[in-house]
């Protein structure tokens, strides 16, 4: 009996170390989102006049920004964390089905980013537009790619 159950016991670790590690994946995955949106949304308010134009903070949320798109996110989008395996998220399983979708998505927020830049100390009505297209890639992405709330 001892035998059956210290099996049993076995069998099922693995699969909790998985769900555990699943868990971090998506933890750390919003811990991402967070930075992205930390750093964002400064420049939106400012882009929308919500706050003042300030070219010095513009331009350091937008190096922020960019500094953020040179990880690497891939290790942030394990199969088996969507919003079908894990609580707590909002990733559709879309993302590994249409994974090419996906990573041209992620590709055009980075190239959106780039782009932000340069525009964030030229003015606000630069700014404005640079936040625009990134918001665009943001709201493409999330049409597609994320669950509605």
């Amino acid at each position: 009996m001892r035998r059956v159950l210290l099996a049993t016991l076995m069998a099922a670790l693995p699969a909790a170390a998985m769900a555990a590690d699943a868990e971090h994946v998506v933890e750390a995955r919003k811990g991402y989102f967070s930075l992205v949106a930390l750093e964002f949304g400064p420049l939106a308010a400012m882009a929308k006049g919500e706050m003042p134009y300030d070219a010095a903070a513009a331009k350091a949320h937008a190096s922020d920004l960019v500094t953020l798109t040179k990880y690497d996110p891939s290790d942030l989008y394990a199969p088996g964390t969507s919003a079908d395996d894990v609580k707590g998220t909002a990733a559709k399983a879309a993302i590994w089905q249409d994974a090419a979708g996906f990573q041209a998505k992620g590709m055009a927020f980075f190239e959106a980013v780039a782009a932000l830049e340069p525009a964030a100390g030229a003015g606000q009505k630069e700014l404005a537009a640079a936040v625009g297209k990134v918001g665009g890639t943001c709201k493409s992405c999330h049409d597609d790619f994320r669950v509605k709330r």
